[in-house]
This record gives structure tokens, C-alpha cells and sequence, in this order.
């Protein structure tokens, strides 16, 4: 393991490696379960395609987790990412409304252009392309994006990591909800059945992130990892008492035997070329573009943010290996293509690994294993809570805001792009998208205050491009 991953050398060792992998896990297996749900349509696409898909999210995450801690030897970790297979779910309908294709063979036709993607972060990755766009990102712009990535995991802990299945009520955002709604009948009223689980939510939320903050001064290492493991054991604790639930009913009925026939038949290199050429070449170029972008600056934004919050970068805020890290995301991308599934990407919840202690790829491959066990063992993944997920997800973007004590307020080429993207990260929910309003503001302030020569060229070309995708490309 020394040998491989060089712990003495990064500060840590075999069991804090393991811990962090865990931690890392424990907050990103909701994409496990929630990435099929999405790409197939919460199953209208059949649950043969369910099952593949199933399968694909576990192997690819794995096999780019494996590239990353191989590669890489860094303690990031990638699956699935959100927003880009809302979009690949987006894609797929489109599709079948263009074609008249079954939900299958659009799926089928849509992971072309997964393929696509992949094969061309491949190659801007060899020939460091790809690392250059990261070094082109003003500084400035590289401070914001930790801070920018803290509230937006704060905004994913108190919101919508937690959800409330309800006729009447869907979705529960805690700091606009709560407060009061202990009291007020009328809560209670318009959430019916969920106003009790809503309590032990928000209850097992606080208790977790409260247990983690006190181990942490304390010094206690893995106090992420005990904290959610105390706000577990609080939320099953109160099903059994206050809800009169069995949280581990869902055990007993669990098909613990992989589906690899459904995955063979349906997602695993089944690409559907003709289909794809059906969707016409500028609907090709556009998407395929689109899926680059948006996978291009989140994944840039969370290994430059993530790396900053572990001191993992350089004086000039460039780390070590990003050529080898981006080449991980792209084995993954190419990997789900082949599989069955979106966009393989680098997930923010890494950071709560990363604040656990990770330092190594042994992190990055202790969940990838995770993730290939999740094969057999799911279920058991998915009787962590998600109110427990959120409370190490708001303590490390609490964390994360740290950042800010680097950006020089008083200077506003850095003070603008840095507040916009502060806001924007949280409400779009997308990294790439707040990188791409901070470099255009950026570049417009630059420009327009005679200093046009410091930006440089790829920065221009850069904004260029969130500026047409921006304004015209959905």
C-alpha cells in the first residue's frame, strides 16, 4: 500500500485512507438507486433497462474510481453525475418524440453520444488539453469555486437531499420549512402523513451534523463517518418508535442476485447507430457539445475546489496529477457508454472524504469497491437515511467557506466572480454553469476597465463558448 499510494509521504494512513473511502461512500450511494430511477424514467423504460442501468452506475463508478486511484493516486471519486443524467433522461425523451423509437432504442441512441463524449475527453486529456483549460481559469475565479461548491452542498444537505414522499407535499427545503412548523397546524395539515417523517428528518439532520462538529474540535478521527452513523441510528430509533415503521423491512424482500442477463440485453455495448444518426448532425454537434461543457467545468470545479479545501495544490493553485485525474473521468465516461449509463463525472461529495482524511487514491478505490459490492449488497445502502447523507454534506460546505479568506474583497476583479458564482452554484445546481458566469464576468470587467491584455486567450475562447451555450443551447 506505501509502495502504490505513497501514504507517509501525503500524511495518512491505511485506516484513514479506508475511513475517508467510506465516509465518500456513504454520501454519494444515493446515486446507486436514484440514477436508474432518472434514466429510465422511474421505470416506463422497463425494468429490464432498470436492472442494466442498475448495474452500469455501480461498474463504471468502479472502473473510474479504480482509474483515479491507479492513475492518479487522488482521493476523488466519480459516479453518474446529477443534472447531466436529468438531461440524459431529457435527451432520450426528445428523442423518441423525433423518431417515433421504443424507450430502449432512444436510450440506446443517446448512449452514442455518451461514447462521443467520452472518446473526446480521452483525447484533449493525452494531449493535456484539458489541463490547460484548468491552469486558463483566472485566479480569482479558482478561489470562488470551493467556497461556491460549500453552499452549494449546504443548499443539497438542508433541501434537496431530503425528500418527502407525500400526495400533497413533495419536496421539504429545511430552512424554509421548518422553522415553525412544529407548532403550526397548518403544516401539519397540508403534509398529512409526512409531517411526522419531516420532524425526524430534520431532527436526525441536526443531531448528526451537531455530533460531527463536536467530535471534529475534539480531534476524533472518521468524526464524519460516526456522525452519519449516529444520525441513523437516531432516524431508525425514531421509525420504530414514532412512525411505526420497519426501516430494515426493505431487506427482507431484497433481490440480493445481480441482474447481468437484463444488463446484456439491454445497456451493456448496446449502442444504436442508426438511431443516432436519425437525430440529424446539428442536434448531434449541439448535444454533444453541451454534455462536454457541462462535464468539462463541473469536473474542473470540484477536483480544483475539493483539492484547494485539502491543500493538494501548488503556490499558483494548480494541483499535482490533473492531467491523470481528468483522464480518470474520461475512462469513467467511456466506461458507462459502454455499460449503460450517463456521464461518469467527479462528485462533490468527495469533499466529505477528503475532510475525513483522504489524501490517496487507496480513498478513491476503497469506494470504488463499495460500489462494486453495491452489486449484491444495495439494499443495505439504501437504508442510510438521507437526512444523515445531509449532515457530513452541511458540515463540509460549512467548511469550504474557509476559502473566503483568500479572495481579496477590495479587488473587483475577483470580489464579482467570486459573489456571482457564490450565488449562483446553489440555485443552478450546476458548477460548470456558476465557472461559466464567473469567467465572463471576469473577462467583461477586464475588458472594460482597460486591461484587456491580462485575460488570456483561451479565457476569451472560454467565455465565448458559455456565452452561445448560455443563449443558445438549451
Amino acid at each position: 500500500m506505501e509502495k502504490i499510494f505513497k501514504l507517509k509521504e501525503n500524511g495518512t494512513s491505511v485506516r484513514i485512507e479506508i475511513m475517508a473511502g467510506l465516509t465518500t461512500f456513504m454520501t454519494m450511494a444515493y446515486i446507486i438507486a436514484l440514477n436508474p430511477n432518472i434514466l429510465t424514467g422511474y421505470g416506463s423504460g422497463g425494468q429490464d433497462l432498470w436492472n442494466g442501468v442498475f448495474l452500469a452506475t455501480c461498474i463504471a463508478s468502479a472502473i473510474a474510481m479504480f482509474a483515479m486511484a491507479f492513475l492518479a493516486n487522488k482521493p476523488f471519486c466519480l459516479a453518474p453525475g446529477m443534472g447531466l443524467n436529468a438531461f440524459f433522461a431529457v435527451v432520450v425523451a426528445n428523442i423518441i418524440n423525433m423518431t417515433g423509437m421504443t424507450y430502449v432504442a432512444s436510450f440506446q441512441a443517446a448512449l452514442v453520444i455518451i461514447l462521443i463524449e467520452g472518446i473526446v475527453f480521452l483525447i484533449l486529456s493525452v494531449f493535456n488539453i484539458r489541463e490547460k483549460i484548468v491552469e486558463a481559469i483566472p485566479l480569482g475565479v479558482r478561489l470562488g469555486i470551493a467556497p461556491a461548491i460549500g453552499l452549494m452542498l449546504m443548499n443539497i444537505g438542508f433541501g434537496s437531499n431530503i425528500y418527502i414522499a407525500d400526495e400533497n407535499f413533495n419536496q421539504f427545503f429545511v430552512m424554509k420549512d421548518f422553522f415553525g412548523a412544529l407548532t403550526a397546524t397548518a403544516a401539519s395539515d397540508t403534509m398529512g402523513s409526512a409531517y411526522p417523517t419531516m420532524v425526524l428528518s430534520v431532527v436526525t439532520l441536526f443531531v448528526g451534523l451537531f455530533v460531527i462538529v463536536l467530535l471534529a474540535k475534539k480531534g476524533v478521527k472518521g468524526a464524519v463517518l460516526i456522525g452519519m452513523l449516529a444520525a441513523s441510528v437516531i432516524y431508525w430509533i425514531g421509525s420504530f418508535a414514532f412512525l411505526q415503521t420497519n426501516p430494515f423491512e426493505s431487506l427482507t424482500k431484497a433481490n440480493w442476485l445481480p441482474p447481468f442477463g437484463d444488463m446484456a440485453a439491454t445497456t451493456l455495448f448496446k449502442f444504436n447507430f442508426q438511431g443516432f444518426l436519425d437525430i440529424g448532425v446539428f442536434t448531434i454537434i449541439t448535444l454533444v457539445i453541451t454534455f462536454c461543457m457541462i462535464d468539462m467545468f463541473d469536473t474542473i470545479g470540484t477536483l480544483v475546489g475539493t483539492a484547494s479545501r485539502a491543500g493538494m495544490v501548488d503556490k499558483d493553485g494548480n494541483m499535482p496529477n490533473m492531467k491523470e485525474a481528468l483522464l480518470s473521468d474520461a475512462i469513467g465516461t467511456v466506461a458507462g457508454a459502454c455499460t449503460g449509463t450517463s456521464t461518469v463525472t467527479t462528485f462533490v461529495e468527495s469533499a466529505s472524504g477528503v475532510e475525513a482524511g483522504g489524501r490517496t487514491g487507496l480513498t478513491a478505490l476503497t469506494c470504488g469497491i463499495l460500489f462494486l459490492a453495491c452489486i449484491f449488497i444495495a439494499p443495505i445502502a439504501a437504508i442510510i437515511p438521507a437526512a444523515a447523507t445531509s449532515s457530513a454534506l452541511i458540515y463540509v460546505g460549512v467548511l469550504m467557506l474557509q476559502g473566503l479568506k483568500n479572495v481579496k474583497f477590495d479587488d473587483m476583479d475577483q470580489m464579482v466572480p467570486v459573489a456571482l458564482m457564490l450565488i449562483a452554484m446553489p440555485i443552478s445546481s450546476s458548477i460548470g454553469h456558476a465557472i461559466g458566469l464567473g469567467l465572463i464576468s471576469y473577462t467583461v470587467i477586464k475588458v472594460f476597465s482597460g486591461k484587456a491584455k491580462d485575460v488570456s486567450v483561451l479565457t476569451y475562447v472560454i467565455s465565448a463558448l458559455f456565452l452561445i451555450k448560455f443563449f443558445l443551447i438549451v
